[in-house]
Formats: structure tokens, sequence, C-alpha cells
């Protein structure tokens, strides 16, 4: 009698983990929206376009959908909705989203917030800007941690808070913030052209050349009197409105300040510069000098969240402590080059990226108390250092001007 050998069963492969579909309803919640202008606002705007092009279904709740609205202080483009909470609710709850993403925080960012916690809902959220620094460039009285104990509160309960520079991501890991993620910009390259450059003898044919331009809010946070102080050959041109422009064209006579300019006659601006200067340590990524490069203008900046994460081995502008050093440098790039780098960002590669974002991460695992001790200890030696050096640039920006 055979005995019949049965073959071993073969070994079961190890499956892979299952990775998330995509999110294909998306929500988004933001306090910054149209007819507002500004890179938070082009950003979400562009992304929500490649998203619905993609096949997603959005909904945007916006200040645009609520008239009880009231103009937030120091930013008055801005408006916050009031009493919006039961609606943003019942959209919610009516739309059924994958995701929901609370792009501000604002009040309807912390309308949304409440709701997502009240049906246990995971969201992410955004980091546009350094809000505890604008606060208190604004109002020196303020104290930076007040703004970031105010930034933690909304932000802690996030999923993922998406950043748009490596450089933005450690700036948070340093003030305690564990839940980030890269989300870049992208750019316009058809309307941010080098082919816009001297159009009918250029927007500036009339001034001493070379052009050194700003473009952007002219706000007491955006750093401008560093550029406007510096001695350059050629000219000055600020191109945007805000609080502070009547106040700096009084200052500063010999500097043409233009006012807000859109669409064509904004890309012209850029491309008929010979330097855009980015004067700003507030802003998280400065979605402007990607429109500058894109029309084939090189850029200088500071040593600054945005410029330095840009910038550096771009051949398409300059860095430096020293403002003045950065434009001279910025002066000599191919402009060639500096269009071909700016090409490398597309508004497309944002949204797939921000649509991947979406997935709240997974909770960290819980550390023992002498390694969460630790981490702590290195975050404040961080702050520590980080806020001497603002008290000595402090110091020497109250000394230069005694001079």
């Amino acid at each position: 009698m055979s005995t019949e050998v049965q073959a071993p069963a073969p070994a079961r492969a190890e499956s892979a983990p299952e990775t998330p579909p995509l999110a294909v309803k998306v929500m988004l919640v933001t306090d910054a929206w149209e007819p507002q202008v500004n890179g938070v606002v082009r950003t979400l705007a562009n992304t929500m376009h490649e998203l619905k092009a993609l096949g997603c279904e959005i909904e945007v709740v916006s200040p645009a959908d609520y008239p009880n609205s009231v103009p937030l202080i120091t930013y008055s483009e801005i408006r916050l909705a009031l009493g919006a909470r039961d609606d943003v609710e019942e959209r919610f709850l009516s739309f059924a989203p994958d995701a929901v993403h609370i792009a501000t925080e604002g009040t309807l960012g912390w309308d949304a917030r409440a709701v997502c916690l009240k049906h246990k809902f995971p969201f992410t959220t955004s980091y546009h800007t350094q809000f505890p620094e604008y606060v208190t460039a604004r109002f020196p009285w303020i104290p930076l941690w007040a703004g970031y104990r105010f930034m933690h509160a909304f932000h802690d309960k996030s999923g993922r808070v998406m950043v748009a520079t490596p450089t933005m991501q450690r700036m948070l890991q340093i003030h305690g913030f564990r839940n980030t993620a890269i989300w870049s910009r992208g750019v316009d390259v058809e309307l941010f052209h080098p082919s816009k450059r001297g159009v009918e003898g250029g927007v500036c044919k009339n001034v001493p050349q070379p052009i050194f331009a700003y473009v952007g809010r002219v706000s007491v946070e955006k750093n401008i009197e560093a550029f406007l102080k510096l001695d350059l050959p050629g000219s000055k041109v600020v191109v945007g409105g805000g609080p502070a422009l009547e106040q700096l064209k009084a200052k500063y006579p010999h500097v043409l300040f233009t006012g807000p300019k859109f669409g064509e006659e904004l890309a012209r601006h850029y491309a008929d510069a010979d330097v855009f200067v980015f004067p700003s340590f507030t802003d998280t990524f400065g979605l402007v000098i990607l429109e500058a490069m894109a029309c084939g203008t090189p850029v200088a900046g500071f040593v600054a969240p945005g410029p330095q994460d840009i910038i550096p081995g771009s051949r398409a502008g300059a860095i430096n402590t020293n403002l003045q050093v950065a434009a001279l440098e910025a002066l000599k790039c191919d402009r060639a080059v500096t269009r071909a780098y700016a090409e490398n960002y597309s508004w497309r590669a944002c949204a797939e990226e921000f649509r991947r974002n979406l997935e709240p991460l997974p909770k960290p695992e819980k550390k023992k108390f002498w390694l969460r001790l630790k981490a702590a200890r290195e975050r404040a030696r961080e702050r520590r250092r980080l806020n001497r050096e603002r008290r000595a640039k402090r110091r020497a920006e109250r000394a230069a001007r005694k001079t």
C-alpha cells in the first residue's frame, strides 16, 4: 500500500500593509478665500482646481458664504464669519466627505475643528503663516510663546499639519509640533513667463536701471524697510498694497510704489525686474519667489524660511545674512537658468502631494519618560538660541536706526 506524500504548502507571503484609498470627496474649510488676493488663497485655489481635474469632488466653506462677518484686525481683507458653526456642521453631514482639511486658524477653522471633534472625524490642517511671529511683529507686547500656545491649541488635534518647507517643519518641531508633513507649492508657468519682459518698453521704462523689486503685502511683518534702506544701483520698485503703504511712500520718496497689480500686469512687473528682493522673515514659503523665478527674475533673500529652502543650489538667486550682498549676487544670475528652475514646480504635483497628505499620520508610539524629557530639553535649548538671535537682531536694528 503506497503512502501518498503531500507536498508542503507554499509559504504564505507577508502581505504588505494596504495603502488607504485617496480621498475623492474633499471638504476645504478656510477663512482665506477669493476675492482675497494673497499667497494662501492662490495656493488653495490652484490646489482645488487641480484636484477637480484629478476627479475629486470639492466642497469649499469660506467667508464668502456668510454675510455676517467682520474684518480681521490689521488685515481687513480677511473677513471672519460669525455664528457659522451650525451651518458648517450641516454642510459637513450633507456632503459626507472622505477628508476634511482646515486651512486657517480663523473662526471658520475653529468651527470646523469643533464639528470634526464632535463627530470623531479625522481632519488635517496647514500652517501657512508664522502667526506667532506675525502677531509679535505687529504687537510687541504680546510674547511669542502666547502665539505658539494658540497655534498648539488649534493644530494639536490635527491628524497631519501640512507645512511648505523643511525649514518650517523643523521650526515647528522645535516648538513641539509632532504631526507635520511637507506640502510644497506650485506656480503658473504660462502666466508668469519671461516673454512678458520688455513689452512696449517695459512697465518701468522711465526709471534708472537695474530694477530691484518687491511684490507683496505692504505691512510691517514683511520687513520691507530692510529692502528700502539698501544702497543699491538703479531703482527700487514696490508692487502691492497694505496698511504701511502711505507711511513708506512718505518715508522713501525715491522708491516707486505702484500699488497692487494682478494677472498679466503683475507678471509684467515681475518680468521687468532685474532682481526680486524678498526681505520677509515671517513667511512660511513665499509663493512670490516662484512667480518671480518663472518670469526669469532671480531672487535675493535673507537666510529665512522660504528663501533658504528654495534658492540654495538653484543658481536662480542668492541668500545672505546681508540682504545687499544677496541682491548684488542675484543680479549676476542667468535669467534662462532661473526660468528653468521654476519649471520644476507645478500645481499638479502640489495637488497630488496635498491629496496624499489628507490621510492623517498614525499616532506616535509612547516614549519613555526620560526620552520625552530629553527631547523637550533639546527643543527648549533651540528655542532659547532662536530667541537670543532675535534679540540680537532687534538690538542691531535699533542701533542702525540711531546712526
